[in-house]
């Protein structure tokens, strides 16, 4: 069955890649944006790696390979030329692309950004600036660190109850049931069950677990220097619609203000934590508006037609990748057949 899917999904890329050949190609897709999504570029498969595998987007290699072909394939740009087309009517070049990473982890600059400047390629950083330069865990990495050294085949979690696990894929599936179900609770219950997890598990994290697992602002000022933009991704990384208003409110302000004081530079993108349908609202919204942000992208499948991007710029579309994606699914995806990559499965 794999190999049949296998199959499919090659040829239904090759089909990709001959139409994208075709001028026909220019008239149906012209007026439409696709903006990547990535988080980290890394290979999860290495020894040691002990934080959550499902947060790699892609590796190394194939990474490289994916900029290749949306170089070739796509014009990128930036969110300066994004703004300027929502404010001041610029026209976008055909079949835009964009380039976004997600948090802020160490591997965008070790890993990404050498691959980027080779290639010329524009891109943007979303941080969650209260953990940048820090040691501090996002709670998905905490919580996977926990799940990984753990020796017990059973635990008592919060909000969940009960759970067992026989082998790795087990425990896997109830890591990520966990994660799922701590992003559909209030931000205080959420960080209560997160500080159960470590005595539930019977694990002990070392102050230096997480070493070097985010940038610093040193690095962060480097690539701005040289062409990478920086938006905000709130401070702590909460759900916004998970929190009271106003506490979203000084996320949102105290993100910008951090990142503009760091690069000397004016912050206009946002990205919303977890950027589902639920994760962000009107009023949220218009708090980002009001903060001085001109654009902001949630996590709501793209690509997304030009005139929708002006009609609703604080709810951009993006694609997300993931480093289980093949080369095939990838092409799938940013050419706005995702629907169809993921029917197929993985």
């Amino acid at each position: 069955m794999n190999k049949t899917r296998s199959r499919i999904l090659q040829s239904l890329a090759s089909g990709v890649n001959r139409f994208n050949d075709l001028s026909i190609s220019s008239a149906l897709l012209k007026n439409t944006l696709t903006v990547l999504n990535y988080h980290r570029i890394d290979n999860p498969q290495t020894s040691g790696f002990n934080t959550l595998k499902a947060n790699v987007s892609a590796t190394p290699f194939e990474f490289e390979r994916q900029m290749q072909y949306l170089k070739k394939t796509f014009n990128i740009i930036n969110c300066q030329q994004l703004v300027d087309y929502i404010t001041k009517d610029i026209p976008l070049p055909p079949r835009s692309a964009m380039v976004t990473f997600d948090d802020g982890y160490f591997d965008n600059y070790s890993q990404a950004y050498p691959i980027l400047r080779e290639l010329n390629i524009p891109a943007v950083i979303f941080l969650a600036t209260d953990y940048i330069g820090t040691n501090q865990p996002f709670y998905w990495d905490y919580i996977a660190y926990c799940f990984s050294h753990t020796k017990l085949n059973h635990a008592h979690l919060s909000v969940v109850g009960e759970r067992t696990w026989s082998n790795e894929n087990e425990k896997n599936i109830v890591l990520h049931e966990w994660i799922e179900t701590l992003k559909k609770i209030q931000e205080k219950e959420k960080q209560i069950a997160i500080n159960s997890i470590a005595t539930a598990l019977s694990v002990s994290v070392p102050e230096d677990a997480f070493k070097g697992l985010h940038l610093n602002w040193q690095q962060v000022r480097e690539m701005h220097k040289n062409g990478i933009e920086f938006g905000a991704h709130t401070a702590s990384h909460p759900i916004l619609t998970r929190i009271p208003l106003h506490q979203a409110q000084d996320e949102i302000i105290s993100s910008k203000l951090k990142i503009e004081k760091e690069i000397n530079a004016p912050v206009i993108s946002f990205a919303y934590p977890n950027g589902g349908v639920a994760d962000f609202s009107p009023n949220i919204m218009q708090m980002i508006s009001q903060a001085g942000i001109s654009i902001a992208f949630s996590l709501l499948p793209g690509p997304t037609f030009y005139k929708t991007v002006k009609k609703e710029p604080f709810s951009i579309r993006r694609v997300f990748l993931i480093h289980t994606d093949t080369f095939e699914r990838f092409v799938l995806k940013i050419n706005g057949i995702s629907r169809l990559a993921e029917a197929i499965g993985r």
